[in-house]
């Protein structure tokens, strides 16, 4: 493993891969639904993406450093917007559960998520 490790394209692109929880594997580890990665041509190492389930709790314990890491529960109503807001950009609600989930962070029901969500597309009102 460590040649995997040590290649330039595994040190390239580490902080992605550590951005979005994927694993650096040997090429005789990897699995089917692995990404096996190539540099001029040879296989260099595999990667294993995570599951959508822990994607969910990497980005909201993104978003509670994004909030000077205080917990979710405890940000005013503007700021659970813009968390919903941005969890909505990345895909949160595309996961099984992601509204459950992320009205449970934010210590809201699912209609108050709901509302973030539909105050998005409808934009804010005035007055």
């Amino acid at each position: 493993m460590s040649d995997a490790l040590e290649h330039p394209l595994t040190v390239a692109i580490k902080p992605l891969l550590d951005a979005v929880g994927a694993t650096v594997l040997d090429l005789d580890a990897a699995k089917p639904d692995d990404v096996v990665l190539r540099w001029e041509d040879e296989p260099v190492m595999a990667v294993r993406l995570p599951h959508l389930s822990s994607a969910l709790d990497r980005l909201l314990t993104e978003m509670t450093r994004q909030f000077d890491g205080r917990p979710l529960a405890e940000l005013d109503r503007l700021e659970k917007q813009q968390v919903v807001a941005l969890l909505e950009e990345r895909g949160a609600f595309t996961v099984r559960h992601g509204v459950e989930t992320v009205a449970s962070a934010l210590g809201v029901s699912r209609f108050t998520v709901y509302n973030y969500l539909n105050r998005q597309v409808e934009g804010p009102k005035a007055g």
